[in-house]
């Protein structure tokens, strides 16, 4: 049964970036491949696009990880929101300054010169990966543009990797674009990536990896259109509530129901009296989604 299982267990849907629970497609393998090749050929600037929800931040810690594995210095900053003027200094705090340097009175930009100088001399690429470029501050996507366009041999050996989405390309500056080595495009999961998914996810908790029906992941792969984040919390929800019933397995009715409680449809207006709208109220089949949910 689908809750003969060990409590102590990790969750095999948990979230976040950490690298235990990432799980690469193809698409993500290739993007890594793609972003190493830039750094090698000492390239100056790629571009990662990629919807909402389909894994460019993903992308982004996973390249820091690859990319310093192979003695690359390498930033990480998430632009989105950030006001003007403060993604300099952000940036400084990501990278391995001495104190000296920290300290010393200096523009801030002034400091990133001369890190990466540093880095060119001593022959070591610096990696800056901004993620959502298209929602940052024009000042920072100014600085970006400046970084990749410099022609000076103390920027040889800078690499800027930004992320964006396709309706965004529009705010990235054309000196990132048109300079960009690399354009890479992260598509949806397909039905096949998500009952990967699934079973890796549920190998890697210790379960047994067939708990979900055949036809469950592409159910799931629709409804949540192949979007990692939405697969992820309803292949959770939809374990749990197969759990809370004692069911064998995670069948595709199962997660429809789940998915009725996570987007319940809205009735038209004129078909809802004030009279009768409690009687509306359609009771959930499963209460854990309903506790789990909430």
């Amino acid at each position: 049964m689908v809750r003969d299982r060990d409590a102590s267990a990790p969750a095999p849907f948990s979230g976040g970036l950490h690298p235990a629970t990432f799980y690469a497609t193809a698409a993500h393998d290739e993007a890594l491949a793609r972003l190493e090749w830039l750094v090698g050929q000492r390239q100056r600037c790629g571009l990662v696009l990629a919807e909402a929800g389909l894994g460019k931040s993903h992308v982004a810690v996973a390249a820091a990880r690859r990319l310093g594995g192979l003695g690359a210095e390498v930033a990480v900053l998430s632009l989105a929101g950030l006001p003007d003027g403060e993604w300099l200094d952000l940036l400084l705090d990501r990278l391995p300054l001495d104190a000296a340097s920290r300290t010393e009175p200096g523009r801030p930009w002034l400091k990133l010169e001369n890190r990466l100088r540093e880095n060119t001399l001593l022959g070591r690429a610096t990696v800056l990966i901004c993620d959502d470029i298209d929602r940052g501050p024009a000042d920072a996507r100014e600085g970006l543009a400046r970084l990749v366009s410099a022609a000076e041999p103390r920027f040889a050996t800078t690499v800027v990797v930004a992320t964006a989405t396709p309706a965004g390309l529009t705010r990235v500056p054309d000196a990132l674009r048109q300079r960009a080595a690399v354009r890479i495009e992260l598509p949806a999961w397909s039905d096949a990536e998500v009952a990967d998914y699934l079973a890796c996810g549920l190998a890697r908790a210790g379960r047994p990896t067939g708990l979900f029906a055949a036809a469950a992941a592409a159910t799931i792969r629709r409804f949540a259109a192949g979007v990692p984040g939405v697969v992820r919390r309803l292949a959770h929800l939809s374990l749990a509530a197969a759990d809370a019933e004692g069911l064998a397995t995670v069948e595709a009715a199962t997660i429809e129901v789940v998915w009725r409680e996570l987007s319940p449809p809205e009735p038209p207006a004129q078909q809802l009296r004030d009279d009768d709208a409690e009687a509306a109220i359609v009771e959930p089949r499963f209460k854990a989604v309903r506790r789990l949910w909430g």
